[in-house]
């Protein structure tokens, strides 16, 4: 999923606008980079201060085990803190948004598909789910015969 988040951020025409926040998509790719840099970081170091000796080594260890904890937890707070944030500016961002006049038919019609699909909790079921079973109405025990003025003869 977090791949095709990243494939459908590129390809979209998302970067070039300015209607939308971007930053907090960016967050997750944001910690997923700096993880990644502090695992480089931490074999590195570990190949570094093993080249010296084995002291320097052992000592390495240390030090990876307690400033890389620490890296990680000041990510994770940072991240978060940067989430935190832009999810209680998120109100403003949609009232600038709602403040914006479309000047074309079709920016109406790009701008209510685009607010479509960012309305994932709606409830709407995909094209390809089968629809719900319906169960036809019984048909009555006795027939009743209507009868109309004069035409229908009646029933002996």
């Amino acid at each position: 999923m977090f791949l095709d988040d990243l494939k459908k951020l590129l390809t979209s025409p998302t970067l070039l606008r300015l209607d939308s926040i971007l930053s907090p998509k960016l967050v997750p790719v944001l910690y997923a980079v700096g993880i990644a840099s502090i695992g480089l970081w931490a074999i590195g170091h570990f190949i570094n201060s093993f080249s010296w000796n084995f002291g320097n080594g052992l000592w390495g260890l240390l030090e990876i085990a307690v400033y890389g904890l620490a890296a990680l937890v000041a990510l994770r707070i940072g991240c978060e803190a940067l989430l935190v944030f832009f999810k209680s500016h998120d109100e403003a961002t949609q009232v600038v948004a709602r403040t914006r006049v479309p000047s074309t038919l079709l920016e109406e019609v790009r701008e209510a598909i685009h607010d479509l699909s960012q309305d994932d909790e709606d409830g709407i079921s995909p094209a390809t789910d089968p629809a719900p079973f319906i169960t036809p109405p019984e048909p009555p025990l006795s027939p009743t015969v209507k009868r109309t003025a004069k035409r229908t003869p009646p029933t002996p």
